[in-house]
């Protein structure tokens, strides 16, 4: 999952959309490897699915077994979208 807190980043996930993602993480728990992205700290995820229980469940899953990577520095997607507005502005 790229990018999982687009799903609602302003208030927390509805009925639907957390039992959605739990049986996401049921349906991928112990057949391999999950790779999550999200620049949503782990700390703050109970707020963004918006029910204790399954926020529980859902990150029992997820970080049980997990190895996180925490990347500091600028968006790499900077350079690329100034890039890209300079190309645009220049064939204009």
């Amino acid at each position: 999952m790229d990018d999982c807190e687009r799903l609602q980043l302003a208030r927390p996930l509805n009925a639907e959309q957390r039992r959605a993602l739990l049986e996401i993480m049921d349906d991928c728990h112990g057949k391999g490897s999950t790779i999550v992205t999200s620049q949503v700290s782990v700390d703050h995820w109970h707020e963004v699915i918006g029910d204790p229980t399954i926020a529980d469940a859902i990150l029992d899953h997820l970080v049980h077994n997990a190895h996180r990577l925490m990347l500091k520095g600028e968006s790499l997607r900077k350079p690329a979208a100034k890039a890209i507005m300079l190309d645009a502005e220049a064939s204009a």
